[in-house]
Formats: C-alpha cells, structure tokens, sequence
C-alpha cells in the first residue's frame, strides 16, 4: 500500500509539473496564432531552415509559432510530456548566424537551422526526466544529452517538447499513469495510435512539422497510420538510438530503432537526409557510416502488393486505401504483381512477439513501484498469460487448437513463457531463417517494393488493445526481418463505403482476428485518417522515401490527395 501511495504522489506532483511548466511559459506561447504564425507553420522544414540561415526569419519566432500551435494540440490531445521550451530558448540565446557562440546553443547555419523538433518521452535531454510513463522514474533528470540531441543541436534544430506514449511501450494506445491518456486529434475517442502516439498527434495537429520517435513492432507506423502523417521506420543502424531510455533494455531478439516522423512527405525525405548528412555514426556508435546517397531509378520499378498477412485480414476501409494507391500507380504506368506464396507471415508473428517476449515480461514490468499500478491492458493479458502454470497453459492450447479449431491461435500461444539462453537461440535461428525466406522471394519476385496495409484497423478506440493487442502483424514482420518501410496517409474512413459485407465476421478464421474486429465500426471511425505502407529491402531508407513520394505523387495526379488537418487563425 506504500508503494501504491508513492507511485499516485509521483504521478499527482508530475502532472502538476507540467501543467506548472505550460502556465509558467511566456505570454506569447499563449496568445491567439496570427497570420504571421499561420505562414511559419505552414511552411516547409526545407524552406523554413533556409530562410533561417539568410537571416530572413528569426528562430525565436519560429519557437513561438510552433509553442502555440502545440499548446492547442496539447489542450486538446494530451499529447506533451516534457516542455523543453525554456532550454530552447536558452540555446537560441546562444546561437548565431554563423554557427553557435558557445556549447549552450544551437548551429543556426545547420540544415535544420533553426526549426522546432519534438522528441518522444524515451529521448534523453539533460535536465530533463524520460520516465516514458514510469511513476518510478520521476524526478530523475537526464544527466547528459543522447547523441541524438547532440546531433540535433549541432544541424540547427531546437528540440522543445517531449510527447506522449503507453507504459511499457508496448501497445498501439497511447496512455500511462504518469500522464493520462493521449487522443486522437480527429477523434478523440480513438487512439493516436502506439508507442509513439503523442508524437503523431502533435505532427498530425500541426505543433510540430518533424519528430523521432521509435518502433519495435510498428511504433512509428501506426501511429501514422492512425493520425495521418508520415513515418519512415529505419533499418538497425542507420539513424542515432543510444543514451535513451527504454522499457525493455539490453532487448535484441527484434530491436528497437529509432525513426523519423513528419507532417508531409517533404519533410519527412528532408529530415531523414539532413541527419544522416550530419554523419551520425560520429556521435553514435550504433550507426553504419553509410552516407546519403539520393535514390535515382534507372528503370521502371517493381511493386508487389500483399494484400493480407494471413492472420487478420484489413479491414473495408483499410483495403480501400490500398486499392486506391494501387490504382493511382497503375494509372501513371508502374508494374504492380499481386504476390501470392510470401513467406508464412503466421510463423513471422510468433517468433517476432516470442522473441520480444523472452524474459517473459520481466524487464517492462520490473520499472513499476506498486503491484497495483496500472498497466496497458493489451501487456496486461500477455503478463497474465505468462504466469500461468505450464501445465494449464499446455491444456489451454490444446483446447484452443482441436476443440476450437483454431490453429493460428495456437499456434501464437505455443511456448508462451520465459526463455532459455538455449531456447532463445533457437528462436534466432528461425528468424534467420525467416530472413533468408524473405530475401530469396524478393528476389525470386523480382522486387522494388512492397505495398500493404499498415495495420487492420484505422485505429483502436479507448481501451481496444485489450482486444487487439495481437493484431500487429502488418507492421512486425518487417521489423523482424529488418526491412526499411514507412507510411503515408491516403484517405480518410467512409461511413458506408468501409462498412463490413455481410458475413464478414463470420468469415474470420482465428481469435486474433475476431478480437480486432470487435472494435471496427465504420460510423464511428468515420473521418479517421487510413494509411498504406511501402516497404524496402534492408538500409534501403532512400529508395523507401522515394517509393513513398512516388505515391504521394500518382494518388496527386488522379485527385486523390490526403487533406491534413488546417491550421487556423486564432
């Protein structure tokens, strides 16, 4: 009971912080926005940073423009964590023309000279808590700056929030204990997806135009997909990952990496170019010294399509949006091939979450203070799973697979326990396997890219990933083979356009399906963002990007741009 009451005092004194940090802020960051403000946010990181850098625009305005806008967020998203704005315009105090005058500040000759980046909670800043959602670790402040911050200072921007995320980082919501639930800024009885939600909500609402956040089962692209931005998810080593925070440290089964997210395309092949460009393996010893090499084709490209990953099949709306771009593509010429026989994406998920799994959740839940503190209810039926007895759990399986008939649902709950070193061996070497899989049929199909859908659903409402905690296997299997995809915004949820066929329901063959397809209700969803995801081969970032514009561009050609939210005067 002690523990519990430590853990709500925590929790009470950090939301109070940070109410304490929005109020305290400068009058300006709470005025109406301007016409002025309307121009900056609305403009272009490539554009911004280049005026910055002639001197034509003053970067502290800049800050106010976007402290505004992410008040409004705020207000309505529940969105920021940490309010880094104060240190921000410290080190623009800091900062000249010409560079920077002292450590303090930022280089506003740098590629980002001079633009507002907002971070998820896992990135450490100096001075700063990264407690992602731990009442355990509040008011523990960063000691020092993540490689990542340095290499941000030292291309120009001003990282000046820090955003929402679920506890564990583990789940498409985004909710912890420390700081509430973030929401959806197109509906807010809808999740902005996991674990890199606020993050999205920000971008989607229009606080911020560029963001990192992280993915290890489709952290970056989910959230994207359900607010409507874009994400690219990097291969292992090529974008800064270390001196941050993580739930689930020293985890290398299926690792995390971290990724950039933006508001529009441009912004997002502008950011990932200016960091990389920032040779980021001298700041971070996890990075490949692989420089930016712009992809330009030599030949007509190669699309694939996969249309289901076996398990859950897309829902009405999701499968719209990715009819559309197909056609959009078919439209200006590209090679589309329907791909059939793709490595078995079944096998996929369960080596991906049992890898991910191995310590049987005894690492995420080893940071909470009180056997009584919340948890995300999705990681709260694995943890229940996990500390039932053997027996029962081989009992229930059998149940599962021959007096249910559902095979796929065995299939995943099978070995559902802590590893071995043995066993966790093991498990490596199906993924290797799985890996080689999945080289050999992009080569045997000839392959650019991959289309599918980022997840089945356009979104989870409040509490769905008690339900749909297993639904991720659109995004995990290219974390598991390590394959650079992102997505991209491509329509918007249709009442009747995306309601279920009949016989939908009954049509569904296994229990992680039907658990999904309990919270899809496509009057509710209506107006939610739906995405698509491009994948490519490993390290193959450029390329993605390029794939990515390419559809921005034919879905453009045809009228079917993606209407983001407007920001407004006032």
């Amino acid at each position: 009971m002690l523990s519990y009451l430590t853990h709500r005092r925590n929790c009470k004194e950090k939301q109070a912080s940070r109410a304490s940090a929005i109020a305290s802020l400068p009058a300006v960051y709470h005025e109406p926005l301007t016409l002025p403000d309307i121009t900056i946010l609305t403009t272009p990181v490539s554009i911004t940073s280049s005026l910055v850098r002639k001197g034509d625009w003053k970067p502290i305005e800049i800050l106010h423009a976007y402290g505004k806008r992410t008040l409004q967020a705020h207000a309505q998203t529940n969105c920021i964590t940490e309010v880094l704005i104060p240190k921000a315009e410290e080190w623009l105090a800091h900062s000249t023309a010409s560079g920077r005058d002292t450590d303090a500040g930022v280089n506003l000759s740098g590629p980002l000279a001079g633009i507002p980046v907002s971070l998820k909670d896992t990135a450490n800043v100096a001075g700063y808590d990264s407690c992602i959602g731990y009442s355990k670790y509040t008011k523990r402040p960063a000691r020092e700056d993540a490689p990542l911050i340095r290499l941000l200072r030292d291309a120009g921007a001003v990282p000046f929030v820090k955003t929402n995320i679920p506890i564990t980082l583990l789940s498409f919501e985004s909710t912890n204990p420390v700081f509430g639930r973030a929401s959806n800024p197109h509906n807010a009885r809808y999740s902005p997806g996991g674990s890199t939600g606020g993050e999205a909500a920000l971008l989607a609402f229009g606080g911020s135009r560029i963001g990192v956040g992280t993915d290890v089962a489709g952290s970056v692209r989910v959230p994207a997909h359900y607010c409507g931005i874009y994400a690219l998810r990097c291969s292992t080593g090529r974008f800064p990952r270390s001196g941050c925070m993580s739930a689930m440290a020293g985890q290398e089964g299926v690792p995390a990496v971290y990724s950039p997210m933006a508001k529009t395309m441009p912004d997002l092949s502008y950011f990932l170019g200016a960091v990389i460009g920032m040779e980021p393996w001298k700041y971070d010893h996890t990075v490949h010294p692989l420089p930016w090499q712009p992809f330009l084709p030599d030949r007509p490209m190669r699309w694939g399509v996969m249309r289901s990953d076996d398990v859950v099949p897309p829902s009405p709306a999701c499968a719209r949006a990715l009819e559309t771009a197909i056609a959009a593509l078919k439209s200006q010429g590209e090679q589309i091939t329907e791909l059939d026989n793709v490595p078995n994406n079944l096998t996929s998920l369960r080596v991906a979450a049992h890898l991910l799994n191995a310590d049987g959740g005894t690492t995420y839940t080893s940071h909470f203070t009180s056997a009584f503190e919340a948890n995300d209810p999705g990681v709260a039926q694995m943890r229940f799973y996990f500390r039932l007895p053997r027996l029962v759990k081989r009992l229930y399986c059998a149940y599962v697979r021959y007096i249910r008939r559902d095979a796929k649902w065995a299939d995943c709950l099978s070995g559902w326990h802590a590893r071995s070193a043995e066993e966790q061996w093991k498990l490596v070497i199906e993924r290797e396997n799985i890996k080689k899989a999945w080289f050999d049929y992009w080569e045997e199909q000839d392959l650019d890219f991959v289309l599918t859908v980022p997840n089945a659903l356009p979104a989870v409402p409040e509490g769905g990933m008690k339900r749909g905690f297993a639904s991720c296997g659109y995004t995990f299997l290219w974390n598991l083979v390590d394959y650079a995809s992102g997505v991209l915004p491509v329509t918007k949820v249709d009442a009747v356009k995306d309601a279920l066929p009949s016989g939908f329901l009954k049509s569904l063959d296994n229990q992680i399906a039907k658990n999904a397809f309990v919270d899809y209700d496509a009057t509710a969803m209506a107006g939610l963002p739906v995405g698509i995801q491009v994948v490519t081969k490993r390290l193959e970032e450029e390329k993605c990007l390029w794939g990515m514009q390419r559809v921005v561009e034919c879905l453009g050609m045809v009228g079917d741009t993606y209407q983001e939210i407007e920001v407004k005067v006032g």
